[in-house]
């Protein structure tokens, strides 16, 4: 029978590139499930229903909320967020170490109900970086990439509530340091308070209309 699975959580500002880490993460390893969402937000281009996300309608969504179908939901950019249990049960039982690609709010209720879980923070290397990604994207108006910076400036404060603190700058040395922390615990958040205390400052100064 096999070893019942970790499980990983991966958190990071919109923008970090946290999605593109998780599709290489798994891609070059084989022990990893990766936990599909359900959301509210339209499909970017190339996206598709069941790979990227499960995507629904806010009544739809609302409705496996009544269900009690969603291991954790959050609201997000006033969009819903949530991860279908069944799945993420399914695979840990099954021996996979189950990454879950979700939000700050959503990662820190399922440690609180999982103290076994991993939580990883990733993030780019400053808030200038992280401005220039987002803009980069070409998907959205300057309006909601400044509501995407102000949420990251609220995310800010609880990174340190992570156990790891993951910078990505080069994604093939950002996806196999997840995999060694995955394997072994290094790099812990404690260790990272001043980072910490710099982005939020950056964030801060980038937000408040100085």
């Amino acid at each position: 029978m096999s070893k019942r699975g970790s499980l990983i959580i991966i958190s990071g500002f919109s923008g970090a590139g946290k999605g593109t880490v998780v599709k290489a993460l798994t891609a070059a390893h084989d022990n990893y499930a990766l936990s599909i969402s359900a959301t509210t937000r339209d499909p970017r281009e190339g996206e598709v229903n069941g790979r990227e996300y499960f995507f629904k309608t806010t009544e739809e969504f609302e409705e496996l909320i009544r269900q009690d179908a969603l291991y954790e939901y959050a609201q997000y950019v006033s969009h819903y967020y949530g991860t279908p249990k069944a799945y993420v049960q399914e695979q840990r039982e099954a021996g996979k170490d189950v990454i879950l690609e979700i939000e700050v709010q959503g990662a820190l209720a399922v440690k609180k109900m999982n103290p076994e879980a991993l939580l990883l923070f990733v993030t780019p290397p400053s808030a200038q970086e992280l401005k220039r990604r987002l803009v980069a994207r070409g998907t959205e108006s300057m309006e909601v990439i400044l509501q995407r910076l102000a949420r990251a400036r609220e995310e800010a404060k609880l990174m340190d509530q992570y156990d790891y603190l993951v910078i990505n700058d080069d994604l093939n040395a950002c996806v196999e340091e997840i995999h060694r922390l995955v394997m072994r615990e290094r790099l812990r958040m404690q260790e990272n308070l001043d980072f910490v205390e710099k982005i939020r400052g950056e964030l801060d100064e980038m937000t408040s209309g100085k």
